[in-house]
């Protein structure tokens, strides 16, 4: 009997290099789905892209709410027009020098561009940098889809577990989700947990083993999140995360990761599970 694992792709949408990647795994049936980045000049093409796979493949919507230009504009969450970095998020919010009217703005109008350029919802959301964790999203997910029969599934926690950087990395991301899973499956969302993929990206052979270990141990219910693309001078404008994704492409395009699939008796689940 063959166990399914889910494979999303982060930030299609991001740059041309990103997207093109992102497609070539999907349509190799590497990956589940990905999570689109709506906020840039270029997306109404790279939706376009995309579309055809919908109702196949899981495209979601990949909140941002840091390092990027803001769709709104100048305003508390992003003075000048760009978002802030995460360190200078979430406290000022708690604070109350960003304005949660801004915040929920952005995001609606991240929402908008993707329901815009689809014609559809989105499959799932979740968060760059899990932004979708913070309490201010949290709020914003359970208004805008209140009393939604059709709500899209949510990304989850992580386990704790590893060591490392990898486990300091992941106890972050986990104290960030403190409850999320619990309230968000009360408010009437599917949660995928656990979450995997989490490593130290600055060291990209610590990729193919993290992808292992989830092959070989996620349960369905989890995910894995991975970031592949190839490298061009948009992503070297835009992203510190740059030559790993050419890795992480490598990899999940193997012939060596079909086998390993193959030999542990597992599928790649499609966007219909």
């Amino acid at each position: 009997m063959m166990r399914g694992i889910r494979l999303i792709a982060d930030d299609y949408g991001l740059a041309p290099g990103v997207s093109a990647a992102i497609l070539d795994l999907l349509d190799r049936g590497r990956l589940t789905g990905t999570g689109c980045i709506t906020g840039f000049a270029e997306w109404p093409g790279e939706a376009e892209r995309i579309k055809p796979l919908c109702g196949r493949v899981a495209v979601g919507l990949h909140l941002t709410l840091t390092d990027q230009p803001a769709v709104t504009g100048p305003s508390s969450l992003a003075p000048e027009g760009r978002l802030p970095p995460l360190r200078s998020l979430a406290l000022p919010i708690l604070r109350g020098s960003i304005e949660t009217c801004d915040v929920h703005a952005e995001l609606d109008a991240q929402f908008g561009r993707f329901v815009e350029a689809l014609g559809r919802r989105p499959d799932f959301i979740d968060g760059h940098q899990h932004v979708h964790f913070l309490p201010v999203v949290r709020k914003w997910l359970r208004g805008r889809f209140a009393g939604d029969a059709g709500r899209p599934w949510l990304r989850g926690a992580p386990a704790l577990a590893g060591s490392g950087a990898a486990a300091s990395k992941i106890a972050a991301i986990a104290a960030l989700a403190t409850g999320f899973n619990r309230s968000m499956r009360r408010a009437g969302f599917t949660v995928r947990a656990p979450l995997a993929g989490i490593y130290d990206w600055r060291q990209p052979e610590k990729f193919a083993p993290a992808l292992q270990a989830a092959v070989e141990s996620l349960p369905e219910e989890g995910l894995f999140m991975c970031h592949p693309g190839h490298v061009d001078e948009t992503l070297r404008a835009r992203d510190p995360m740059q030559d790993v994704r050419e890795v992480e492409f490598a990899v999940l395009a193997s012939d060596h990761f079909g086998a390993n699939l193959a030999r542990a008796r597992v599928g790649i689940m499609d966007g219909t599970a």
